[in-house]
C-alpha cells in the first residue's frame, strides 16, 4: 500500500464562543493517496469546510495531526493550492497579473513565469482576457481566473472549497466538465468539498460523506471500486446523470446526506 499524500490523524477542532466549546471535527482519520480525487459531501455547517483549512495549513487542528507526505501541516505553503466559494482575486490586478501572483514564490526567470501563466491562460479558455479586470468578467469566468491560478504554481495537493456554488447552473455543469478535462492534463491530488451529491458522484475516485458537526466520517464510497462508469470522465455530465448507475449511487448518497440531516433537525 502507498504512503498517503494527505492523513488526517485523530483530527478534533473545537471552537470558543463565549462560556461554551463547539466542536467542529471530532477524532477524523482518513488518508488520502496522491493523484487521488476525494470529494467530502455532507450537510451544511458540518465542518466540511474545516477540515480543508486545516489541511491547507489557515488553521490548525485543537487535537490530532494532519499530515502531508508525513510531516504535519503547520501553515499555507506553496504544496498546497486553494480556490474558495467566493471569487479571491484582487481587483486591481489583471487576469495575466492574478495568475501571475500565485508564482511569487516559485523560482522561475521571467520567460518562464511567462509561459506558465500563458499557458494556464490558454487552458481555461482565457484568451483575449489577458488585460482584463475581475469587474469586467463573468462569474464564470472569474472562477476560471482563480483555478488557473491554483494550477500554475503546479501544487502537489488541490484544495477545492465548492469552488461552483456561486455559480450558475449552466455554468456549473460547463465548470465540473471542465475541471475533469483540467484533471487529467496536470494531475494531482485534490479534496474537493461540495454541498452537491451529483457533483461528488461525477468527480470523485471516493465520495466521503461527513455526519452532521462533529464532522466525523458516516460512509466511503469508492467510486473505482464499485465499478461505476470507469469511462465516466470520457463522457458529458448529462450522459452521467442519465445512467441507471447513477441513480443507484445518488439514491445510496442522499440517502447517508439526508439521513444526518434529519438527525440535526431531531436533534434541536
Amino acid at each position: 500500500m502507498p504512503e498517503p499524500k494527505i492523513q488526517f490523524e485523530n483530527v478534533s477542532k473545537n471552537y470558543t464562543r463565549g462560556n461554551m466549546v463547539v466542536p467542529a471535527v471530532a477524532e477524523f482519520n482518513l488518508s488520502i493517496y496522491e493523484n487521488e480525487f476525494v470529494v467530502f459531501v455532507g450537510p451544511s455547517g458540518c465542518g466540511k469546510s474545516t477540515l480543508l483549512h486545516m489541511a491547507a495549513g489557515l488553521i490548525s487542528p485543537s487535537s490530532g495531526t494532519v499530515l502531508l507526505d508525513g510531516r504535519a501541516i503547520t501553515e499555507p505553503g506553496p504544496d498546497r493550492a486553494v480556490v474558495f466559494q467566493q471569487f479571491a482575486l484582487f481587483p486591481w490586478k489583471t487576469v495575466y497579473e492574478n495568475i501571475k501572483f500565485g508564482l511569487r514564490f516559485k523560482t522561475l526567470d521571467e520567460i518562464e513565469k511567462r509561459n506558465t501563466v500563458e499557458k494556464h491562460i490558454a487552458m481555461m479558455g482565457l484568451n483575449g482576457f489577458e488585460n482584463s479586470y475581475p469587474h469586467e468578467l463573468s462569474g464564470g469566468m472569474k472562477q476560471r481566473v482563480a483555478i488557473a491560478r491554483a494550477y500554475a504554481v503546479h501544487p502537489a495537493v488541490l484544495l477545492l472549497d465548492e469552488p461552483f456554488a456561486a455559480l450558475d447552473a449552466q455554468t456549473r455543469t460547463i465548470m465540473q466538465e471542465e475541471l475533469v478535462v483540467f484533471g487529467e492534463e496536470e494531475r494531482h491530488t485534490v479534496l474537493f468539498i461540495t454541498h452537491s451529491v451529483e457533483e461528488a458522484i461525477f468527480l470523485g475516485d471516493r465520495v466521503v460523506v461527513i455526519t452532521r458537526r462533529p464532522a466525523r466520517i458516516k460512509e466511503v464510497i469508492d467510486l473505482k471500486d464499485s465499478g461505476f462508469m470507469p469511462d465516466r470522465r470520457e463522457r458529458s455530465l448529462d450522459e452521467v446523470l442519465s445512467s441507471e448507475q447513477f441513480a443507484s449511487l445518488r439514491t445510496k448518497v442522499w440517502g447517508l446526506v439526508r439521513s444526518e440531516i434529519s438527525n440535526e433537525r431531531g436533534n434541536r
